[in-house]
């Protein structure tokens, strides 16, 4: 025998033969398992076969969705049908006092009303007011532009026009508004201009007068309600930009000069002065289009959108460019229009203040006329074409903006099919809005409650156009 050498493997007669039987046997136990998982899913998988004269499987159906307008011949209600439709759930001791009015959207027939002439507190419901005068006023495709100009010594001015939209959110990342204007856009374009940014100063002349109302409480910024109105601000002024409810800051123009000194990369303090005249204007952006401004202040109640939309027209009709001008803005133009604005008092344009003093069948008229036959041989069909975007801010039932958690689809018919403006103060609650009934007829409704907790009233407030939905009211 030989002898071993270090590790060296000791070769056994048969090895190599073995291991060729057992790949095969390997083989075969691989396609047996194969070919038994085929037979096994086919078993599962294909269906027994049909007994005989059994009908083919049909064909898939095709379909196209669209949106069917309502329509002009839906059955008309009548009074007598609205009030007894709506008479239990107007019995709640949870509405308080109460004032309101209900309308045919199509002839702009008045159905139903209680004390509607007396002029209440609407809190957020003065955003219907703000909205409509806007929108009569107004481009629907107009834009503010915010700019950088360039100062002495390498300095740059961010210069305010009235856009709280305007974001600091880096570039592609969201932002609370709808398609705004990006600080990290004025960088790069200041960047590609060849300057060298030594400071950064902001004007703010956009605006005059003060920047708070007397009657709001500077808790309210802190709470996340309002911010000094300046005419250049980022995310609507707060803190956490995409929290509807975060905190303000309570110097919107510096911090916007602070978003833009950082995106720059230059440290020194921003001061705010008025842009020398015939300065250079070396960047800008523009904010999204009038409509979509609208449509994200109804939707999420934005009281900062609200006062920043009224002072835009109030420029636009010769006003100052004030808290007071706007809202005085918004009386005029609904008036020139011709809408009843007889005993109303705006002390804001959001809502905010419990100065403001609105009738129920102002606001109705209004959501009516919004709501109404559009064309051009009357100057209410010709307000309908204008006032008709509104519709598309106002929150779903049960689905979107400041009503996704009330009308609960286990106990309120108007889930999905109500579309109304909320507002909420201590001690009062408000709902204007439009709902389609089961005849497909689109009603109108304002109402105004007070005394209540809001915790008790909304729900008892959201049964009425529940109640509308489900009536045929004839």
């Amino acid at each position: 025998m030989g002898a071993h050498h270090g590790n060296a493997p000791v070769k056994r007669p048969g090895t190599r033969r073995r291991r060729l039987i057992w790949s095969l046997i390997s083989v075969i136990l691989v396609a047996a398992i194969a070919v038994g998982g085929v037979f096994t899913y086919r078993q599962l998988t294909e269906p027994d076969p049909l007994p005989p004269g059994t009908p083919g499987r049909p064909a898939p159906i095709a379909f196209t969705p669209v949106i069917n307008p309502v329509s002009a011949n839906a059955p008309e209600p009548t009074a007598p049908g609205i009030t007894k439709a709506i008479v239990q759930s107007l019995k709640s001791p949870a509405l308080g006092t109460l004032t309101g009015q209900i309308s045919d959207s199509l002839t702009g027939t008045v159905l139903w009303s209680q004390g509607a002439e007396r002029p209440r507190t609407p809190a957020s419901n003065a955003k219907i007011l703000t909205a409509s005068a806007v929108l009569l006023a107004l481009p629907h495709d107009q834009r503010l532009t915010t700019s950088v100009l360039a100062g002495p010594g390498g300095q740059v001015i961010l210069k305010g026009a009235g856009d709280p939209t305007l974001t600091a959110q880096p570039p592609g990342v969201e932002s609370f508004y709808t398609d705004p204007g990006r600080i990290s856009a004025l960088a790069d374009q200041i960047k590609r201009a060849g300057i060298d940014p030594t400071s950064v100063a902001v004007d703010l002349s956009a605006y005059s007068g003060p920047t708070m109302d007397p009657t709001w409480s500077r808790g309210d910024i802190a709470g996340g309600d309002i911010a000094p109105m300046e005419s250049l601000m980022v995310d609507g002024a707060r803190i956490k930009p995409l929290d509807e409810y975060s905190p303000r800051v309570d110097d919107p123009g510096v911090t916007a000069g602070q978003a833009l000194a950082r995106a720059l990369g230059v440290s020194t303090d921003v001061t705010e002065q008025t842009a020398p005249a015939g300065a250079r204007t070396v960047a800008q952006v523009t904010s999204a289009p009038l409509v979509t401004r609208v449509d994200d202040m109804m939707r999420f109640s934005d009281n900062v959108e609200a006062e920043a939309l009224s002072i835009e027209l109030a420029r636009s009709q010769g006003e100052p460019a004030t808290l007071a001008g706007g809202a005085q803005a918004v009386l005029k133009v609904l008036n020139a229009n011709g809408f009843p604005t007889a005993g109303a008092k705006l002390q804001d344009s959001s809502g905010l203040s419990y100065g403001n003093l609105v009738p129920a069948s102002l606001l109705d008229t209004l959501m009516g006329a919004a709501s109404g036959p559009i064309g051009s041989d009357s100057p209410a069909q010709a307000h309908a074409a204008k006032m008709r975007p509104m519709l598309d801010g106002l929150p779903i039932a049960g689905g979107t903006g400041t009503l996704a958690d009330r009308f609960d689809a286990r106990t309120n018919p108007g889930a999905g099919w109500v579309r109304a403006k909320t507002g909420t103060l201590t001690g009062v609650s408000s709902l204007t809005g439009i709902v389609q009934t089961v005849d497909g007829r689109v009603l109108s409704f304002a109402l105004m409650s007070g005394g209540t907790s809001p915790a008790d009233a909304r729900p008892a407030l959201d049964a009425i156009p529940g109640d509308l939905r489900e009536c045929g009211c004839r």
